[in-house]
């Protein structure tokens, strides 16, 4: 695993003849990897800038296609066999089942990211809303992702805390007074929102810094669901273990990094 210290070593040639020693410097190094990242839908945006600033500092290290899509569908693919060096799941839970069925490398298991999950309206609408009630009183159409995704998760943890769905857990249960659209991943949801096909959507706030078209309607308070945390880990597959651990390290010290996020509506994890 991740190595503390790497360093270079040195040979030292004693020459008798002349009774000294002669010695030899040596740089550290690498070899060319390249690393292949799983990491939930709604960090896209972000984390393609991320792995052109990594390769940048780090010119021995390329990227194969990230692979973005909802968490569960990452833990599924994981489990079925597929390859990865980083998994980035926009849920704790998600990352807890990737555990379970040994993909990921348990003790690299670090907390990334903190995210808020907002409702969104088509830019420019009049919709004013206050509270998670006024959805369902007020009749508006809601698109929210599935059971697959965190962000529907959260959103049904919510509705939960107001009697508007009927397990705690935000998974398995049914809405109540509402009938909301489900999607399969979050960027989904944005786009019904800002094509107009539904008034309102469920996203995380960094979602609305990926897509135009949407405003914040409402915040919805971090104690209506679970803490949303980003957890990282090396994966259990990967070929590249050290080099996937300092990617991980890189983004949650790396000043470069920290732009990034921050750019891309993302807080590192507390």
């Amino acid at each position: 695993m991740k190595k503390s210290l790497k360093a270079a070593v040195c040979a030292v040639a004693a020459t008798a003849m002349l009774g000294a020693f002669a010695l030899t410097g040596c740089a550290e190094q690498h070899q060319a990897t390249q690393l292949q990242i799983f990491a939930a839908n709604s960090l896209s945006g972000a984390m393609d800038e991320a792995e052109q600033a990594y390769s940048e500092s780090h010119d021995w290290v390329t990227f194969a296609d990230a692979q973005y899509l909802s968490s569960g569908n990452l833990v599924e693919q994981l489990q079925g066999g597929a390859y990865a060096d980083v998994f980035i799941s926009a849920s704790e839970g998600k990352m807890d089942k990737a555990a379970e069925n040994g993909s990921i490398v348990t003790d690299s298991r670090v907390d990334l990211f903190d995210n808020d999950l907002v409702v969104v309206k088509k830019a420019g609408s009049d919709i004013n809303i206050t509270s998670l009630q006024d959805i369902v009183n007020g009749g508006y159409t809601l698109a929210v992702g599935d059971d697959s995704v965190p962000a529907g998760n959260y959103a049904a943890q919510s509705f939960y805390t107001i009697g508007a769905y009927s397990d705690q857990s935000g998974t398995g249960g049914n809405y109540i007074g509402i009938t909301p659209l489900t999607a399969s991943k979050v960027g989904d949801v944005a786009s019904y929102v800002s094509s107009g096909q539904v008034q309102l959507g469920i996203v995380f706030l960094s979602d609305t810094y990926r897509y135009d078209g949407l405003e914040v309607a409402y915040t919805i308070p971090a104690d209506a669901h679970k803490a949303i945390t980003y957890p990282a880990a090396v994966c259990s597959v990967s070929t590249n273990q050290d080099e996937a651990a300092d990617f991980i390290d890189w983004c949650m010290t790396d000043s470069k990094a920290q732009e990034i996020w921050q750019k891309w509506g993302l807080k590192l994890a507390e």
